[in-house]
């Protein structure tokens, strides 16, 4: 199973996507761009991962953008996002993605599980793109772990 961890950075209001390598691309959630921004390593991801990456941010951006209008202040959030590819086939697509948010800070336990619902099941459009090909969704939310 591969594993991508996605930490949203409130200073530069970026998220950066990371591959168990060090490889890293940066997201900004600015709606109007819509750019992902490589940072430069010398390494290469591909595309199937950088996918991983894409969802893991863009949930991450559902997620700041939920809690900012109910109100709920955190300090840290960290988008773990783990998938499975089919096996002997061409395409091989993600059959299972699993999303695991940890998220530190003075929060309420039913707004942040809210938040989490929401981007799963109605904003993320990389998550909705991922579900529309087959694939198994799913989550969980930590708080102050």
């Amino acid at each position: 199973m591969v594993e991508i961890i996605v930490n949203y950075h409130h200073a530069s209001d970026t998220y950066i996507a990371e591959d168990a390598h060090g490889n890293q691309i940066t997201f900004k959630s600015d709606r109007e761009a819509n750019d992902a921004i490589p940072v430069s390593q010398n390494r290469t991801i591909g595309p199937m991962l950088s996918l991983l990456m894409a969802c893991g941010a863009c949930s991450a951006i559902d997620i700041v953008m939920i809690l900012g209008k109910q109100r709920q202040e955190f300090s840290e959030l960290k988008v773990i996002v783990s998938g499975e590819r089919e096996q002997d086939v061409t395409p091989a697509l993600w059959k299972k993605v699993r999303i695991d948010y940890h998220l530190k800070g003075d929060l309420d336990e039913t707004k942040a599980h809210r938040a989490a619902e929401l981007s799963v099941d109605k904003y993320c459009s990389v998550l909705e793109t991922l579900r529309r090909a087959g694939a198994e969704v799913s989550y969980s939310v930590s708080l102050n772990d």
